[in-house]
């Protein structure tokens, strides 16, 4: 659930929340600790659930971009049409207002993007590589989530409605208890904030954070400052399937002996269920057929 924390990390950006110590207060009502840790276990069964399905849709994704948070000009604006491809993401760049940019550099994109689809299809040591490398940071990305069974200590202090849903919100904080056993893993110890969750679906509604204290990354050689911020909101957008729809990012701090700094706003529209690649072919292929751009065959 800690997304800027495994963005700090260099994984994924979604997907660590735990079980962890759980403390309840609210209205008077202390719920007890083993069912609440029942839920945050299922909360964080269906996030690892929907990191598969997420390779099954594809989206469009607007990225804004400024030097400072407090810089008042428009945003550098990039906008793509994300496609998944088996071990990747395909990204087709967009106008700003998520258009193609021109009909024969968008035929283009897909032709290429077929030709990924149809190698994702094949067997061979070389897919065989990839989908290893690909299971190897999905592994990663699991030891995260179950780190932060420990890594914090969730406490109820209210619940807020968000259109026709309760959503409890939970503090989050460090656990002094944890002992980290990896690099990313010791990233949970300096974040702190709070945590929205559906419970009647069990389900991260959304994550909001900072970093409690500086963090050091690449052997010393980067730092985070204290005070980065970081925010997710997630809907669900078929049964069950609760993706992220809005991320913000304000990360200051320096790399090497010079200060850079994280701006970003990202938007997630335009879900569409493709399927595994060989779905996800015929799909690309009905595109090109309408556009008259060429098909790859295996």
């Amino acid at each position: 659930m800690l997304a800027g924390a495994a963005y700090l990390a260099g994984s994924p950006l979604l997907g660590q929340v735990g079980a962890g110590q759980v403390a309840s207060e609210a209205q008077g009502e202390a719920p007890s600790s083993a069912g609440k840790s029942e839920l945050f276990q299922k909360v964080v069964a269906n996030q690892k659930r929907t990191d598969q399905e997420l390779d099954r849709f594809e989206r469009i994704e607007r990225v804004e971009n400024r030097k400072t948070g407090s810089d008042s000009r428009p945003p550098e604006v990039k906008v793509w049409r994300v496609f998944p491809a088996s071990v990747s993401n395909d990204k087709i760049p967009l106008t700003a207002e998520g258009k193609p940019i021109s009909a024969e550099s968008y035929r283009a994109e897909l032709q290429k993007l077929e030709k990924l689809l149809v190698w994702a299809t094949q067997k061979g040591p070389a897919q065989d590589e990839a989908l290893a490398k690909m299971a190897h940071k999905r592994k990663e990305r699991d030891d995260l989530i179950e780190a932060t069974h420990a890594a914090f200590i969730f406490k109820l202090v209210g619940h807020e409605m968000r259109g026709e849903h309760s959503l409890a919100k939970y503090s989050m904080v460090p656990n002094p208890k944890y002992k980290p056993t990896s690099r990313n893993a010791t990233l949970l110890t300096k974040v702190k904030g709070f945590v929205w969750i559906d419970e009647q679906a069990a389900e991260l509604a959304k994550v909001e954070g900072e970093v409690s204290e500086d963090i050091s990354l690449a052997l010393f050689l980067a730092k985070v400052y204290k005070g980065s911020h970081f925010m997710e909101e997630r809907y669900e957008i078929e049964p069950g399937i609760w993706v992220p729809t809005y991320e913000q990012y304000d990360f200051d701090g320096r790399k090497f002996l010079l200060p850079f700094a994280i701006h970003e706003r990202t938007f997630y529209t335009n879900y569409r269920r493709v399927g595994l690649p060989k779905e996800a072919l015929e799909v690309v292929r009905g595109e090109l057929g309408k556009t008259g751009g060429e098909t790859a065959r295996p």
